[in-house]
Parts: structure tokens; sequence; C-alpha cells
């Protein structure tokens, strides 16, 4: 259940067993556990928080797209869709009797209209010019606290932890250089993600430089020239996600594209789809990707 002001809903573990003890002993029959309370999740990120602390959403917004851009977390098929993000479809989540809805700052307009279908946890992720992770962090503690379960909070942390420390020991190897982290738009336009992104936050905590110093507009910065990526010539240059057909046949004709350092020198990796808009697991996909592509090398041509 949802936990209300400063006063838990639900019974405490010891106090469950210590009951479940005197009925046994008494003779009479166990009733069945509190049920999970039932979450609805309108904003990505707080899906996929949710999914860390081991609290699958009921329903949630836009799955056929998140499951393209996001790929992971898995969520199952029998969990309801909700319609857009931007416009969800208010009277199906009613009928998925939520206990807790959850969005961001990013869908405000209509929170008054949430609230009157159930409790509204309504968390910020990404503000321009602060690194997200910290907030990926707190997110984790704040919806475990409201759902009266906050040790899941402290177990997704340290297993999130544990797991980007191996990843930052893994990628220690390729601190030399700064990376410029981008996702191509067409061949001439690239986005670029800087540290308040959710890429360059991780890549601070794996160790690694980002190579675009600059400040971006909202997490990346777009459009950017192409040929801005010249004045990082050292940079390992790491694309995110599918570049566009035409953007990746014009990159392969660009004599631009093959005289920038990056692709000259032979130091161009190609990450799968990330959701650059997510929680903790996009943070721990990221991670383990760019390992895996660092170590397997850079690719010959896009």
């Amino acid at each position: 259940m949802v936990k209300r002001g400063a006063v838990s809903l639900r019974p405490t573990r010891r106090t469950l067993l210590t009951a479940a003890g005197i009925m046994l002993a008494a003779g009479l029959p166990l009733r069945a556990a509190p049920a999970a309370p039932r979450l609805a999740a309108i904003d990505w990120a707080m899906l996929e928080t949710a999914v860390a602390i081991g609290h699958m959403p009921v329903a949630a917004c836009e799955l056929v797209r998140f499951r393209a851009d996001a790929v992971e977390p898995e969520i199952p098929r029998q969990v309801v869709d909700l319609g857009l993000r931007g416009a969800p479809n208010f009277e199906l989540l009613q009928l998925t009797r939520p206990d807790l809805i959850l969005t961001s700052p990013y869908y405000t307009r209509y929170q008054d209209r949430l609230a009157g279908v159930a409790p509204v946890l309504n968390l910020p992720f990404y503000v321009p010019g602060e690194p997200p992770l910290p907030k990926v962090f707190a997110a984790l503690h704040a919806l475990a606290e409201a759902i009266d379960d906050p040790q899941a909070g402290v177990r997704a942390e340290a297993r999130a932890e544990a797991e980007l420390d191996r990843s930052a020991a893994a990628l220690g190897r390729f601190a030399d250089r700064p990376f410029c982290l981008v996702n191509i738009g067409d061949v001439r336009h690239l986005r670029a993600f800087g540290q308040d992104s959710l890429f360059g936050s991780t890549l601070a905590r794996l160790g690694l430089r980002n190579a675009w110093t600059e400040g971006t507009q909202f997490s990346f910065l777009a459009p950017v020239p192409v040929e801005r990526l010249a004045t990082m010539p050292e940079a390992r240059l790491v694309i995110v996600g599918a570049i566009p057909p035409e953007a990746r046949r014009g990159l392969s004709r660009s004599v631009l594209w093959k005289a920038l350092p990056q692709v000259a020198g032979g130091r161009v990796y190609l990450l799968p789809e990330v959701n650059a808009f997510g929680g903790i697991p996009s943070v721990l996909r990221f991670a383990r990707l760019l390992s895996r592509t660092l170590a397997a090398g850079p690719v010959a041509s896009v």
C-alpha cells in the first residue's frame, strides 16, 4: 500500500511474523499478505525506477515505443498500455485502479487530472545544468518510501553501485582519452550529450572524461554541426543509438565526415539503443554496452 504522510499503512515484517506465529499456535487460519501497491507510470524514468526496485507497474505509457527505444528492462505484456505520455488515456488509467501514479515535471500540465484518479508521485530527473545520476538514485529511495518498502530502494542502489564499480574497473584502461557522446540526426547534424545528460553523468561515474564541456540546453544540445567534432581531435567518438539510413548513406560518401579526426583515426564506436531519459536500468545498460563496445574495438565505418 502507499504511505500517506508519516503514517505507514503496511505492517512491518516483524509484526507480520509475530502475528502469524500467534495465529498458527492458536490453530487459526492465516490471512493473505497485503497486496502489492498498484502503480501506473506516465513517465519512462519513473517506470524504470519502479522496475528497478522490484515493483512492476500495472500500467504505463507508450510501451510499444519504450520496448523499441529503451529495450530493457523488459515489460511484461500484461502491463496495460495507457497510450501517449503527452496524452494518456485517463479512462483506461482509472480502470486499472492504481494506488499511486508515477510522473515527472514534464507532465505537470495534467497533474490535477491524475490526482483525481489516485495519489501522484512527481519526481524530477532531468534539470538543465545538473547531472541527473544523483536524482536517478534518489528516486529509488523516494519511490520505495512512498510505497512503504524502503529496503527495496536500498537493495536496488547497492546492486547498481556494485555493477557500476565493475564497469568502471573494466573501463579504466580507456581513461587516456576523453569521449564525445552523440546521437546522429542527419548527415550534417548531431546531438551532443553533456554532463547534465544521463550518458554524460554516467560517464563521469565510470571515471571517464566527456569531451563536450560546453553547456547543453536540456540534457543534450541539438542540432550541432558535425564539423564541431573537429574541435575535439583527441576524443573517442561514441554514437549512441541507430543512425538513420539516409544519414548513414550520406556519411559513407561525406568527405567532411571521413576527414574528422575521430573517423580518420579509427576511434568511432557504435552503441545500440539506450533510453536517454531513463532511470537506473538505462544507466546500467549504458555502462554495460559502453564496456562491451570499447572492448570489441572501433568500427571500420558507419
